[in-house]
């Protein structure tokens, strides 16, 4: 409980980068975006740098994203992950299932 949630997903060997993201990333810290996810669950409240990159495009703040580098779990998540480089396309990727 409170683990950064790209560090776990990277742990457990989920690729998170979509195409060149996985060379060009900022590797964490949350300028980038390129680590979007969708989340339902129990994780922590979206921080300003959350907020503030999903804000900009190419991402649209009104679809349920969040930056898995500025995100911490607080419980069972389910993730799922979209296509684009940015990872702001609106087809799935990958689920929980595979």
């Amino acid at each position: 409980v409170g683990a950064n949630l790209r560090q776990v997903l990277l742990h457990n060997g989920i690729e998170l980068y979509n195409g060149q993201a996985k060379l060009i990333n900022c590797r964490g810290i949350g300028s980038c975006g390129t680590c979007a996810v969708e989340v339902e669950g129990e994780v922590s409240p979206a921080n300003w740098k959350d907020k503030g990159r999903r804000s900009l495009p190419p991402h649209n703040p009104n679809k349920n994203r969040r930056l898995a580098c500025q995100t911490k779990v607080l419980g069972d998540v389910r993730i799922t992950k979209f296509d684009r480089f940015w990872g702001q396309g609106d087809q799935p990727l990958w689920t929980p299932e595979g």
